[in-house]
């Protein structure tokens, strides 16, 4: 069974498990520091953001935590087991249960949409291609893309491609869901309904969805937990619903930058 189907059968709890811990962890490049002592949780079903200000370290950290690049110090753990501390070979089998949409949909231009999504299914299962073309269709008619197998990216919109992308992205059925900037270059109506989907997938999958994002719009829309990193401490200033960070977190910049910078701080306070 599935995660989603062991927490509809009752078996897995539906609120209280951790999916995801950060813990103490540093991000560098070489000497130079981006952001240091992390640690929030993201529980199992969480719409978690990722946010702050320009440079932040808002995709650094999405790249350790779906391993593609080693944290100077600390840990991420996935389901009690921390990532970078296991063999290559445990790494790859739970990066099997992560799903990836880059900011440009990273779609092969020569393959159709099927043909793209059909990639990880030949590369990690002894499908038969009959299978795998059905599931292909499936996972199009998931993202509203049914009757587009035979599509080239070329042929479609930026907001077809990104929702194509996002198909691929579910082929193996993976457990965490992994978004670096959904809505770039998206126009407002394709943003919205990207965020619809993401909605709609967490509801009805029960998928555990990390996004990075600046578009509050989307926060607002999408999330119901987030981490704010903040460029000039190099560390976390909140963790929470933006919602209620909006509304009364302690710290003014976390308020300001959700309230769009229209606050003014009270230097008597």
């Amino acid at each position: 069974m599935t995660q989603s189907e062991l927490r509809k059968a009752g078996t897995v709890p539906e609120s209280s498990d951790t999916h995801i811990e950060v813990s103490d962890l540093t991000m560098a490049y070489g000497s130079f520091v981006i952001q240091r002592d992390l640690n929030f949780k993201v529980k199992r079903g969480d719409v978690f953001v990722i946010m702050g200000g320009s440079g932040c370290g808002k995709s650094t950290l999405l790249k350790i935590m779906i391993g593609l690049k080693a944290p100077a110090a600390g840990r991420v753990v996935f389901n009690g087991e921390s990532f970078w501390e296991a063999p290559a070979s445990q790494q790859e089998q739970l990066k099997r249960n992560f799903g990836t949409l880059v900011q440009a949909g990273a779609l092969w231009s020569g393959m159709t949409l099927s043909e793209n999504i059909a990639l990880p299914l030949q590369q990690y299962t002894q499908l038969a291609p009959a299978v795998i073309q059905e599931i292909c269709s499936y996972k199009l008619s998931l993202v509203g893309l049914a009757g587009f197998e035979d599509f080239y990216p070329s042929e479609i919109s930026g907001g077809m491609k990104k929702r194509a992308g996002l198909a691929r992205a579910m082929a193996l059925d993976p457990e965490i869901l992994f978004f670096d900037e959904p809505s770039a270059g998206l126009d407002p109506i394709s943003s919205k309904l990207l965020d619809d989907l993401i909605v709609e997938l967490k509801e009805s999958l029960g998928t555990t969805i990390v996004v990075v994002t600046h578009e509050l719009a989307s926060i607002f829309a999408i999330a119901n937990n987030s981490v704010f990193l903040d460029p000039k401490t190099k560390t976390q200033l909140a963790t929470g619903d933006p919602k209620i960070l909006r509304d009364s977190d302690p710290n003014f910049d976390v308020r300001n930058f959700l309230s769009r910078g229209t606050l003014h701080e009270d230097v008597n306070a």
